[in-house]
C-alpha cells in the first residue's frame, strides 16, 4: 500500500498521480510550514534586513524568467536587466497616472513580454554566441534609448508614488514590509506556474528544443514558436520584477538596469542551478547575502593588518568575490546550489534509514 507521508517506492498507478506536484504529504506540509515561517520572519528583522529580503524576492522572480529562457530553452540571454528596465519604466509612466499597483505589475510584465518577443525573433535564424550578441545588443540599445529620451528624463530619477491596497497605504515605516508581502505573494504564484510549466506540452517543447531543435521539429514541435514563447515568458517575469523593484526603491534610474545587472542575474542563475526552481531562490539569496557581508569581511581583513592605504577593501573585494564565486561553481559544482539541496533532500527522504 502506498504511504502518503514517506516515499518508499514508486506506487503511482495513474497519470494524475504521476503528474502530481508533491510526491508525499510531507513535502506539502514542509512547504506550508516554510511559507508560514516566511510570513512571520519580517516581524523579527530590522528595516534594512527586510529590504535585503525584498531584493532577494525581486531578483528571484527575474532569475525564474531567466531560467525559463536559458535554463529550459537553452537560449543565452544576457539582457535580462533590460527587460526589468522595460517593466520599471512602464511603471514609472503608468503609476503616476493613478493606476493601482496590482494593475501596473501585470501591465509592466506584458510590455516586457512584447519586447522579449521582438528580441526573440533573431533566435529563429541564429543561436549560441550570435544569439547572446543579439540580446547584448538589446541591452545596449535599451540603455542608449533611455539615456537620450526626454520622456524618461534621460536616465535620471523618475519618482514612484506610494502604493495602497484595500485602504492600507505603505508609509515610511512599513514600506519595506508591505512590498515584502506583495513580492512574496507574486513570487509564490509565478513559482507555481514555473513548476507546472514542465508538466505541459509547452514546457516539454522547451526542453526538446534545447536538446535538439531539429529532432523536436521532426516530432511535430515548432522550434521557432517555442523560442519566441521562451523569450516572451522570460521577459514577462523580468518585467514583473522590474515593476516591483521600481516601487520598492521609490524611483527608477538607468543605473539599476545596466549590463552589469544582467551579468549579476546570470550569475545568480548559474550559482543557484540553471533550469531549477529551488536554484532560482538559492542563487539570489547566496549572492545578495555575500554582497551584504563584504563589509564585515573587509573589516576582518583590516583587523588582520592586510589593508592598503587609500584602497577601499570592501569595494575591491566585491568584484573579486563575485568573479571567484562564478569560476569556482563552474569548475567544481556546475549544477549549482540546487545539487546540494538535492543531496540533503534525498537524505531526509529516506531518513531514518541510510538507504
Amino acid at each position: 500500500m502506498r504511504n502518503p507521508w514517506a516515499q518508499t517506492g514508486n506506487y503511482r498507478t495513474s497519470y494524475r498521480q504521476d503528474t502530481s506536484i508533491f510526491a508525499t504529504h510531507r513535502e506539502l506540509v514542509s512547504l506550508l510550514l516554510f511559507l508560514g515561517f516566511l510570513l512571520v520572519l519580517p516581524q523579527f528583522l530590522s528595516r534594512t534586513q527586510v529590504f535585503i529580503l525584498d531584493l532577494i524576492l525581486v531578483y528571484s522572480i527575474a532569475v525564474l524568467g531567466l531560467n525559463i529562457t536559458t535554463g529550459y530553452a537553452g537560449l543565452i540571454n544576457i539582457g535580462q536587466a533590460a527587460f526589468m528596465g522595460v517593466g520599471a519604466y512602464t511603471a514609472a509612466l503608468l503609476a503616476p497616472q493613478g493606476l493601482p499597483f496590482w494593475l501596473v505589475v501585470p501591465l509592466g510584465g506584458l510590455v516586457a513580454a512584447f519586447f522579449g518577443f521582438l528580441v526573440g525573433i533573431p533566435s529563429l535564424r541564429v543561436k549560441h554566441l550570435y544569439l547572446a550578441l543579439a540580446t547584448l545588443a538589446f541591452q545596449v540599445v535599451f540603455e542608449w534609448t533611455v539615456g537620450h529620451l526626454p520622456l524618461l528624463k534621460q536616465g535620471g530619477a523618475m519618482d514612484m508614488p506610494r502604493a495602497s491596497f484595500l485602504g492600507y497605504e505603505a508609509g515610511f515605516r512599513n514600506h519595506f514590509h508591505f512590498w515584502y508581502y506583495v513580492a512574496l505573494a507574486i513570487l509564490v504564484i509565478l513559482a507555481l506556474f514555473f513548476r507546472n510549466l514542465l508538466r505541459t506540452r509547452y514546457g516539454r517543447a522547451l526542453v526538446a528544443v534545447r536538446d535538439n531543435d531539429r529532432a523536436a521539429d521532426a516530432m511535430g514541435m515548432d522550434p521557432g514558436r517555442t523560442k519566441l514563447f521562451a523569450f516572451a515568458l522570460g521577459a514577462f517575469y523580468a518585467g514583473v520584477a522590474g515593476v516591483l523593484y521600481a516601487y520598492l526603491s521609490r524611483a527608477v534610474v538607468i543605473e539599476d538596469y545596466t549590463f552589469a545587472v544582467s551579468i549579476k542575474l546570470l550569475a545568480m542563475a548559474i550559482v543557484g542551478g540553471l533550469g531549477t526552481l529551488v536554484g532560482s531562490f538559492l542563487g539570489p539569496a547566496f549572492l545578495e547575502l555575500l554582497d551584504v557581508n563584504m563589509e564585515a569581511l573587509s573589516n576582518l581583513i583590516k583587523a588582520l593588518g592586510f589593508s592598503v592605504a587609500g584602497v577601499d577593501v570592501a569595494s575591491a573585494l566585491r568584484p573579486l568575490a563575485f568573479g571567484l564565486i562564478i569560476v569556482l561553481f563552474l569548475m567544481f559544482e556546475p549544477r549549482g546550489l540546487y545539487n546540494w539541496w538535492r543531496l540533503v533532500r534525498s537524505y531526509f527522504r529516506t531518513w531514518p534509514f541510510k538507504y
